[in-house]
C-alpha cells in the first residue's frame, strides 16, 4: 500500500510492550523483593492515555507466569459522593466469586472484619461492633491485613489499584494504613493516579506526600514516548514500517501519549488533513461511527460507569436481542470492555468522559433516573450495601430529584458510618443538610430530626472546626431545659471538640455547663458519667494530676453507676496517667492496663487510642523507655488507620524514638502537620521542630515554632507548653538572641507554673532557662559587663532552684535535668566543671538519652580544654562527636569540631581515623576558616579600630574593610564587633598582634 493512502489498521492496541522496559523492571524488582518478605508500595503517576494501566497489565501478566497472585480493583468517581472501599471491594470480589480456600482459613474475627466490605463473609455469629463515638475501622483495616498475610503465605500478592486519584476517604486510610503496617507480608502495592487531577486541595497530595517518602515507597513516572518508540508503536498496529512523514505527523499531533496515537489510527486519521483539535475530539469520531442502539447503551454506561446485563437490560429499556447486538458493536468498535464479573465499562475513563460530557440536558436527567430506580429494585429484593446506597443516592442527585436525594443521602450515609467510612458518611450527611430546606416534611423523609443530623454530621468530621459548628447548630435547636440529657450529651461531644481545637477556656466553659444541666449526684446517665470524666481528663492534661486524681474517682463512681464503659475507662486513663506522673508509676499503669483492657473489650475505641497514647508516654517520661516504645507500638499497630487521634498513637512512638537516639524512625513516622489543626498540629510541629533542630536545620525549626505559638494562643497543656518555650529558648540561644530565648522561657513558665503538678516540663524549661543563663554570664564576662553577669547569675539561681524543686518530686528524667542545671550554673560562675558535666552526661545516659548526653559530654571537653586537660578533653569530644555522628545532629557535630579545631585537638572517629574537618582546621591553624588577610583585620578590630582605621593601615578602601569585618563576624557567629573582640581574645584568635600586622 503507498504511502498515500497509509496502512488501514486492523486493531486500535499495540499488540507489543514498547518503551516502558527500565520502568517494567523497577516494579519486577519491587515484586521480587515482596517474594522475599519485604514489602513494598510503588504509585504510578502519569497523563491520561500514557500507558499506566499498560503497564499495570505488563506487570500482572509477568507476575502471574510469576506464579504470584494478582488482585485488583479501581477507584470510582462520582463526583461529590464516593463508594466507600470501592478498589478493595472489587478486588476481593475475585476471592468470593471463586471460592477461594484461603477464605476458609480466616478465623471468626477476621471474617466479621470484612463482612461490613463482603456480607458473604460474615461468620453465623459475628461479634457486635460496640464503639460508643466511633467505629472501629480498625476491625476492617486489620482484616484486610490479614487477609492479605495469608494469601501471601501461599504466594506473592500483587495488589493493584487504578485511579487513585479517585480514591475514597477509607481506600485513603487503608493505604496508609498499610504503609505503616507492613513489615514481613509477601505483599506488592501497586496503585496508579493522574498527577494533573491533584488540584491544591485534592485529599490525595497529603497522603501520597506521607506515603512516597516512606523507605518502602517508590514513585514511578511515566512520561510521553519519544518519536522512536512511537514509530515502533505504528509499525505494530499497522503491521508495517510507517515512513517518515507520517510518524512526524502522528508525533507532532499525538505528543507521543500512546492513547491518542491509538485514537486517531482509530478514527481513520493518520495526521494528514483536518486533524480533531483535541482528543476528546478524536474520540468521538470513534462513537459516532457506531450504530444508534450501541450509542444509547454507551450513554446509560457513561452515567453507570461500571453496570452488569441486567441492571442495562432495565435502566436502558433495549430489548434483549437489541442490548445483545448493542454491546457487541460497542466491543467490537473496542469502545467497552467487560471484566470478570460480567460488568460493562468504558476501555478508557476518556471514552466515559466524552460520551457523558456530550449528553443533552434530558438525556442527563432521564438517564440517572432510570439507573437510581433500577438500584432501588435491586436494593429492595438483595438488601442493601454501602456502595448500593452510594450509588441510589449519586444518581437521584445527578437526576436533580431532591426528595429522592436527599433520603437516599441520609440512607447512604448511615450505610458509610456502618462499614466505619467516616469520611464518606461526612460528605452525605452535609449533602443531606444542604438539601433539609428544599424538600417537603424532611423529618419524615430522613426519618431523624434536624438536631439529630447535624450531630451525625459533625461525628462522622475530622475536621474539627466544621465539626464545632455543626454541634452549636444542634445545640441551637435543642431546649436544654426539656431535654437535658441529651443537650449534656452534645456539650460534652463540643468540649472535647474544642479542646483538640486548642481553645481550652471555651472548652472548660463549655464542659461545665453541660455538667450544670446535670447536678444531681444521684443521676446515675452515661451522660454525667462521660462530662465527670471530661472534667478529669481536662485536669490531667492542664498538669493538675492531684486534682485529677480526686475528679477521676467521682467520674468512676458516676461511670459505674451508669453502666458507661467509655465513662469508665475515660475515668481510670485520667486517674493512671496522674498517678504515674505524680509518681506512683506502678499504680498508675495498673490502671492505664485496666482503662485499656475496658476500652478493648466493649470496642471503646477513642478510648482505647487515649490509653496508648498516655501509657507509652508516662513510661517514657519515667525513665521506663523502652517498656513505652513497645506499648506505642503495639498501639500504633492496633489503631492505625482508624481516624481520630490513631496518628497521635504512632507519634508517641516516634517522639520515643527521637529522645532515645533512633532519629531515622522518628523522621520517617512522624506525621505530617500540614493537614491538621489545633492541639494536633501542635503535637506534630512541635516534634519536626525538635528534630529539626537537633539536625541543625535552624530555618525549618524557626518556622515550625512560629506556626506552633500562633496555634497555641489559647492552649493551656505543659506538655506542649513546656517543650515550645525550651525549644524556643534553644533557637535564639544559637542564633545569639539570649533576650529572646529568656523571654521564651519567661513566657513558658508564666503559662505552666501556676499550679500544675507537671514536674518533667517544668525541670526542662527552667534547666534550659539555665543554659541561657550560663551563656549570658560568660558573654557579659567578656564584654567586662559586671551589671549583666550579676543579672545573668541571679537568674541561673533562680532556675536552678526552680529544677531542683521539680527534680524532688520527680523522677530519672527530672534528675538528669538537674545534673545538667548544676553544670550549666557552674559554667555561669565562671567555674565549669567536666565532672559535673560529666555526671549529668551519665544520668542523661541512664534514661537513654544519647543527645543531651552527647551535650553534656561536649561541655565536659570544653571545660578540660579550658582547665588545659588536652587528653581528657580530646576523650569527652570524641565520645560526644560519636553521639552526634550517629544521631545526625548537625548542629551538635560541627560545635564538637570548631570546639576541637579550635583547642587544636585531633579528634578519631568511631574507627579510629582522623575526624577529616578537624584535622583539616587544625593542620590550617584556623578553625574558624579566616583568611590571613581576615587574621589582620580582627587583629585591629580587637584594638578596637574603625573601619576607616583600618583601611588605613592595611591600604585597603573603607568599603573593603567594611566587607572583611562582616565576614568575620558570620564566622565567629558574633552580633557585634565588641563581641568579636571579647571572642577573639577569649579563644586567642587575635594572636600575637605585631605579628598579625602588615610589616
Amino acid at each position: 500500500m503507498s504511502s498515500d493512502t497509509g496502512t488501514v489498521p486492523t486493531r486500535v492496541t499495540s499488540s507489543r510492550f514498547i518503551g516502558r522496559s527500565r520502568e517494567l523492571a523497577e516494579l519486577e524488582a519491587a515484586l521480587a523483593d515482596a517474594s522475599a518478605g519485604r514489602p513494598s508500595l510503588a504509585f504510578i503517576a502519569g497523563e491520561s492515555g500514557v500507558g499506566k494501566t499498560r503497564l499495570l497489565q505488563e506487570l500482572e501478566r509477568g507476575a502471574l507466569a510469576a506464579e504470584a497472585r494478582v488482585v485488583s480493583g479501581e477507584c470510582v468517581s462520582l463526583g461529590d459522593d464516593e463508594l466507600p472501599y470501592a478498589p478493595i471491594v472489587a478486588a476481593l470480589r475475585s476471592l468470593t466469586r471463586d471460592g477461594d480456600p484461603v477464605l476458609d482459613e480466616l478465623g471468626s474475627a477476621t471474617r466479621a472484619g470484612l463482612a461490613s466490605l463482603l456480607p458473604e463473609l460474615a461468620p453465623s455469629t459475628a461479634p457486635p461492633v460496640v464503639d460508643r463515638d466511633q467505629p472501629a475501622q480498625s476491625r476492617v483495616f486489620e482484616a484486610l491485613l490479614t487477609l492479605l498475610d495469608l494469601l501471601g503465605r501461599h504466594e506473592p500478592v500483587l495488589l493493584a489499584i487504578e485511579d487513585l486519584h479517585w480514591a475514597d476517604a477509607s481506600t485513603r486510610a487503608f493505604l496508609s494504613f498499610l504503609a505503616r503496617s507492613l513489615r514481613s507480608e509477601r505483599v506488592l502495592l501497586v496503585a496508579s493516579y493522574r498527577p494533573d487531577e491533584l488540584h491544591r486541595r485534592h485529599p490525595l497530595r497529603p497522603l501520597l506526600a506521607e506515603l512516597e517518602r516512606g523507605p518502602r515507597a517508590r514513585r514511578i513516572e511515566l512520561t510521553p514516548l519519544t518519536r522512536s518508540e512511537l514509530a515502533e508503536q505504528l509499525e505494530d498496529i499497522l503491521g508495517a514500517a510507517p515512513d517518515d512523514g507520517r510518524v512526524a505527523r502522528m508525533y507532532a499531533r499525538s505528543e507521543g501519549n500512546p492513547l491518542f496515537t491509538e485514537e486517531l489510527l482509530a478514527a481513520g486519521l493518520d495526521g494528514r488533513g483536518e486533524l480533531p483539535p483535541t482528543l476528546r475530539d478524536a474520540l468521538m469520531v470513534r462513537i459516532e461511527a457506531l450504530p444508534q442502539d450501541a450509542q444509547e447503551v454507551l450513554r446509560v454506561i457513561s452515567a453507570g460507569r461500571s453496570l452488569d446485563h441486567a441492571l442495562l437490560a432495565e435502566a436502558s429499556g433495549l430489548e434483549s436481542g437489541a442490548l445483545r447486538e448493542a454491546l457487541r458493536e460497542a466491543a467490537a468498535g473496542h469502545v467497552i470492555t467487560a471484566d470478570d464479573e460480567g460488568n460493562y465499562g468504558f476501555r478508557h475513563a476518556l471514552l466515559r468522559e466524552v460520551v457523558h460530557d456530550d449528553l443533552l440536558p434530558g438525556e442527563h436527567t432521564e438517564l440517572h433516573l432510570a439507573l437510581a430506580r433500577a438500584l432501588e429494585h435491586r436494593m429492595r429484593a438483595q438488601g442493601g450495601s454501602a456502595r448500593l446506597a452510594a450509588g441510589i443516592a449519586h444518581h437521584y442527585l445527578s437526576a436533580g430529584d431532591q426528595p429522592a436525594a436527599f433520603a437516599a443521602a441520609v440512607r447512604a450515609a448511615d450505610k458509610a458510618d456502618e462499614v466505619h467510612a467516616h469520611g464518606e458518611a461526612a460528605t452525605l450527611y452535609e449533602r443531606a443538610l444542604q438539601l433539609w430546606s428544599r424538600v417537603p416534611d424532611p423529618e419524615a423523609l430522613a426519618g431523624i430530626d434536624h438536631a439529630t443530623l447535624l450531630s451525625r454530621a459533625a461525628d462522622a468530621h475530622h475536621d474539627k472546626h466544621r465539626a464545632e459548628a455543626l454541634y452549636e447548630a444542634a445545640l441551637s435547636e435543642i431546649d436544654e431545659t426539656a431535654d437535658r440529657h441529651r443537650a449534656a450529651d452534645l456539650l460534652e461531644r463540643l468540649a472535647n471538640v474544642r479542646w483538640g481545637l486548642g481553645a481550652a477556656e471555651r472548652s472548660l466553659a463549655t464542659l461545665e455547663r453541660g455538667l450544670a444541666l446535670l447536678p444531681d449526684e444521684q443521676d446515675c446517665s452515661a451522660e454525667r458519667a462521660m462530662l465527670l470524666g471530661l472534667r478529669a481528663k481536662f485536669l490531667m492534661l492542664r498538669g493538675r494530676h492531684r486534682n485529677a486524681v480526686e475528679a477521676a474517682r467521682a467520674a468512676l463512681d458516676a461511670a459505674e453507676a451508669a453502666g458507661e464503659p467509655a465513662a469508665r475507662s475515660r475515668a481510670l486513663n485520667a486517674m493512671g496517667t496522674s498517678l504515674m506522673a505524680l509518681g506512683e508509676v506502678d499504680r498508675g499503669a495498673g490502671k492505664l492496663r485496666e482503662a485499656l483492657e475496658l476500652a478493648v473489650a466493649n470496642g471503646c475505641l477513642p478510648e482505647v487510642r487515649a490509653a496508648y497514647i498516655n501509657l507509652a508516654d508516662l513510661l517514657h517520661q519515667r525513665g521506663r523507655s523502652e517498656e513505652g516504645r513497645a506499648v506505642a507500638h503495639e498501639g500504633a499497630e492496633r489503631t492505625a488507620g482508624t481516624g481520630g487521634s490513631s496518628a497521635w498513637v504512632s507519634t508517641v512512638e516516634a517522639e520515643i524514638a527521637l529522645d532515645t537516639g533512633d532519629w531515622v524512625f522518628a523522621e520517617r513516622h512522624l506525621p505530617d502537620p500540614g493537614p491538621v489543626t489545633g492541639t494536633t498540629f501542635v503535637n506534630f510541629a512541635l516534634r519536626h521542630a525538635e528534630l529539626a533542630l537537633g539536625k541543625g536545620d535552624s530555618s525549618r525549626a524557626r518556622a515550625l515554632l512560629d506556626e506552633v505559638d500562633a496555634a497555641a494562643v489559647n492552649i493551656d497543656e505543659p506538655q506542649f507548653l513546656g517543650v515550645m518555650g525550651a525549644l524556643r529558648a534553644e533557637l535564639e540561644r544559637r542564633a545569639g538572641d539570649l533576650e529572646a530565648a529568656r523571654a521564651a522561657i519567661r513566657r513558658a513558665l508564666d503559662r505552666i507554673e501556676t499550679c500544675t503538678d507537671d514536674v518533667v516540663r517544668l525541670a526542662r524549661v527552667a534547666a534550659v532557662g539555665v543554659v541561657v543563663e550560663a551563656d549570658a554570664a560568660q558573654r557579659a564576662c567578656d564584654l567586662g559587663d559586671d551589671e549583666e553577669r550579676r543579672r545573668a547569675l541571679m537568674e541561673a539561681e533562680f532556675h536552678l532552684g526552680r529544677t531542683g524543686a521539680a527534680a524532688e518530686d520527680g523522677g530519672p528524667v527530672e534528675d538528669a535535668w538537674l545534673r545538667s542545671a548544676e553544670a550549666e550554673h557552674a559554667r555561669a560562675n565562671g567555674n565549669a566543671d567536666p565532672a559535673l558535666h560529666e555526671t549529668a552526661a551519665q544520668a542523661w545516659e541512664a534514661v537513654q538519652r544519647p543527645y543531651p548526653a552527647g551535650l553534656m559530654r561536649w561541655r565536659a571537653g570544653e571545660a578540660h580544654v579550658a582547665a588545659g586537660e588536652r587528653e581528657a578533653a580530646t576523650a569527652a569530644l570524641e565520645r560526644a562527636h560519636e553521639i552526634a555522628t550517629s544521631l545526625g545532629a548537625g548542629w551538635l557535630r560541627d560545635e564538637i569540631e570548631g570546639l576541637a579545631a579550635r583547642a587544636r585537638l585531633i579528634l578519631s572517629g568511631s574507627d579510629g581515623t582522623a575526624v577529616e574537618p578537624v584535622a583539616e582546621a587544625v593542620a590550617q591553624q584556623d578553625p574558624f576558616g579566616l583568611t590571613p588577610r581576615e587574621r589582620q583585620v580582627l587583629v585591629l578590630v580587637a584594638e578596637g579600630r574603625t573601619n576607616r582605621e583600618i583601611g588605613d593601615s592595611l591600604f585597603m578602601a573603607e568599603k573593603t574593610a567594611s566587607v572583611h569585618v562582616s565576614r568575620i563576624l558570620a564566622k565567629l557567629d558574633v552580633r557585634s564587633r565588641t563581641e568579636a573582640a571579647a571572642v577573639a581574645h577569649r579563644l586567642g584568635l587575635d594572636g600575637d598582634a605585631a605579628a598579625a600586622r602588615p610589616a
